[in-house]
């Protein structure tokens, strides 16, 4: 029959462990066949022949989440366990009578240092079954691996944080879903993308773990057939994939939606779109110069994402117009160009606001355009509150905006006033609507002081109306 071994995994930075030396010393004496791990210092417990545990092997191999942690192992099978320090249990798993007489009956321990922040993944990357596919990229020494990640290619631009193992490992912690789960097939190249593969782009474009279900549902919805990635990409056009945010996850990863939302500054709004962005350059092939053949592009095509403002209880949210239920957790993608900003200090009735705004969205990709690309109108806090005081939800502001922007065919037929850009000749006798029904998306958002709201034009694909629309995904842990 096998006699018993035990093990003891012990912190000089745990008060716990500290009461109990006297214990681990009788412990010594009476078990011969007890080992002792030290996580912390060397120096604690070396007269009892305690090994000092400097790359947490032992520790992470035992699977320890508590200090003090003795396990009794009987042959090569573990046989018991205690996590802290409660005397009865100790006294029975090592059938000392007496021990820790003169100690307190319980005292809870403390968390392993194998359970710090950033510690376990680095312990699964070096010891363990890590399951990461992807295949790994050996960089020298010497080498910077940030200047390796330009050389290779992966970076927009900018710097990029190196994937390591350890840092995918932890983005992965902030998703439920399996790491080998297929998302889709990322255009142009329709190359496979997993979760794992946008765990690495997320780690490369500064995220944090708890993005990662917007992150994936941005490109769920961006592989959306009628989002139409692949020609968004091809085009020549200033377009790109802009994300808006709704519901809880907005105040849970601390978005942005008040001063400066479509600018700098926010961790939350610049690395979940850049992070799309990087997944289609890097998983799916779609960089500028090669299949991106955009004329000038726009700033917005590094990363465009922003939360709505939700603070009004009366506002139908963007998500909850779009089909997603109230309460829950969304994101719109919509294939836009940059800002276009509006300006209107004087306008304090709803009807002369819609009127004003009206003469600004006429400016969408050319004023004698029509049905040929959809837009966002960014409201301000105080533009948004001329129509609220007035009882104007988003409805009857969509309505009286889409009625404001009919205008006589006449004027905007090819070749009238002079200029050779406009519609077909046949509707010089129609009123003209400049949007579809459904192709002007209001959003609130921005600062609570400034008269300044914001349009974001569409691509022009947008005249397909049956091919090509914005797509709204419910986020999903």
């Amino acid at each position: 029959m096998d006699s018993a071994r035990f093990a003891l995994f012990v912190k000089q930075d745990c008060q716990t462990c500290t009461l109990l030396v006297p214990v681990f010393e009788r412990m010594r004496e009476s078990l011969p066949d007890l080992a002792i791990y030290v996580q912390d210092d060397p120096r604690f417990l070396s007269s009892a022949g305690a090994a000092y545990d400097k790359t947490l092997e032992k520790s992470f191999r035992a699977d320890i989440e508590i200090t003090p942690t003795l396990i009794r192992m009987t042959g090569q099978s573990e046989t018991g366990r205690v996590c802290g320090w409660v005397r009865d249990e100790w006294r029975n798993i090592t059938g000392i009578a007496k021990l820790g007489q003169d100690l307190p009956a319980y005292s809870p321990g403390c968390g392993s240092k194998t359970r710090q922040p950033g510690v376990w993944e680095r312990l699964v990357a070096q010891f363990g079954d890590s399951q990461l596919k992807s295949r790994p990229i050996q960089i020298d020494e010497w080498d910077d691996p940030i200047e390796a990640c330009f050389d290779r290619g992966w970076s927009d631009g900018l710097p990029v944080v190196p994937p390591t193992d350890e840092r995918i490992l932890r983005m992965l912690s902030g998703t439920n879903r399996r790491p080998d789960e297929t998302i889709g097939l990322v255009p142009p190249d329709l190359a496979e993308c997993t979760v794992e593969k946008v765990a690495i782009n997320a780690v490369m474009a500064g995220c944090k773990p708890e993005y990662m279900p917007v992150v994936l549902a941005a490109l769920e919805a961006a592989l959306d057939p009628l989002f139409t990635m692949h020609g968004l990409l091809c085009t020549t056009c200033f377009s790109g994939p802009i994300v808006i945010v709704n519901g809880p996850i907005t105040r849970a990863i601390n978005m942005n939606w008040g001063i400066n939302a479509l600018g700098q500054g926010n961790r939350a709004n610049a690395t979940i779109g850049r992070a799309l962005q990087l997944i289609i350059r890097n998983v799916g092939g779609g960089r500028p110069g090669e299949i991106d053949r955009a004329t000038l592009g726009q700033p917005g095509k590094y990363t465009f994402c922003f939360a709505e403002d939700e603070t009004d209880p009366a506002w139908e949210p963007l998500s909850v117009s779009r089909g997603i239920p109230s309460g829950r957790s969304a994101v719109t993608l919509f294939q836009g160009d940059g800002i276009q900003g509006f300006v209107d200090q004087k306008s304090r009735a709803p009807e002369e606001l819609t009127r004003s705004l009206a003469m600004a969205l006429t400016a969408v990709s050319h004023p004698k355009q029509a049905q040929t690309a959809n837009a966002i109108l960014i409201l301000s806090p105080e533009h948004y509150s001329i129509f609220r005081d007035a009882g104007w939800d988003r409805t009857r502001i969509t309505k009286e905006l889409h009625a404001a922007l009919l205008r006589p065919g006449r004027d905007l037929i090819v070749g009238a006033h002079g200029v050779g850009e406009g519609i077909p000749a046949s509707r010089a006798e129609e009123m003209v609507p400049k949007f579809w029904d459904d192709g002007l998306l209001i959003v609130r958002a921005g600062g609570s002081a400034g008269m300044f709201s914001a349009i974001c034009a569409g691509w022009t694909g947008g005249r397909a109306r049956g091919q090509t629309k914005p797509i709204t995904k419910e986020i999903r842990l």
